[in-house]
């Protein structure tokens, strides 16, 4: 269980004490990043694999794993390690889809790769738009984010999409996506975005 004081404690704090094996501040930093993870990865992992593993069971193993190799995270300013703990739930996911679709290819990633900072598709879209990407992408129906977040935050092929999504093809699949981000960037540049 996590201390009374957790709130005071800054990130860095924390990290500097979890990387030195203090246990306490690992469950500080566990139950600080879980809730928001949660949040953020509810709806990323595609109905059709949700009977398969739970979304919070997918953040919680991926931020357990991700906390027996805390030591080799360097920090690298505010935010930094959100993000770090952010990809590494996106990973997870992509681990879950690639399991479930029996792929014969087994990819393992990179432990030992240092976070470089933004992810991809922060870089991409820049960190002042991914509030309003997000809240546009609620507004969308399920099966437009499915589409959206397969195709751009987990970055799978058209014929990867076709299989997962049961699409007929892979055109079918990319003319999908892209009927998605029509109405992707009309909620992110109509009227509703003007009322949140």
């Amino acid at each position: 269980m996590s201390r009374p004081d957790q709130s005071w404690d800054s990130t860095l704090s924390l990290l500097t004490r979890a990387r030195a094996g203090d246990e306490v501040a690992m469950n500080d930093l566990f139950a600080r990043y879980l809730p928001a993870l949660q949040r953020w990865a509810r709806g990323r992992l595609p109905t059709k694999f949700r009977d398969l593993a739970d979304t919070s069971d997918v953040v919680q193993e991926a931020l357990a794993q991700t906390f027996k190799k805390i030591g080799g995270f360097e920090h690298r300013g505010e935010g930094a390690f959100h993000a770090y703990l952010r990809q590494a739930v996106m990973n997870r996911i992509r681990d879950e889809i690639r399991r479930a679709d029996r792929r014969p290819v087994f990819v393992e990633l990179e432990e030992s790769r240092p976070y470089d900072g933004l992810s991809p598709f922060e870089a991409a879209i820049g960190t002042e738009v991914v509030e309003q990407y997000e809240a546009a992408l609620q507004r969308l129906t399920e099966e437009e984010r499915e589409l959206i977040v397969a195709r751009i935050e987990l970055g799978l092929t058209y014929a990867e999409l076709a299989s997962t999504l049961d699409r007929p093809s892979p055109d079918a699949a990319r003319m999908a996506v892209g009927r998605a981000l029509v109405r992707l960037a009309e909620e992110m540049h109509g009227p509703a975005s003007s009322s949140d």
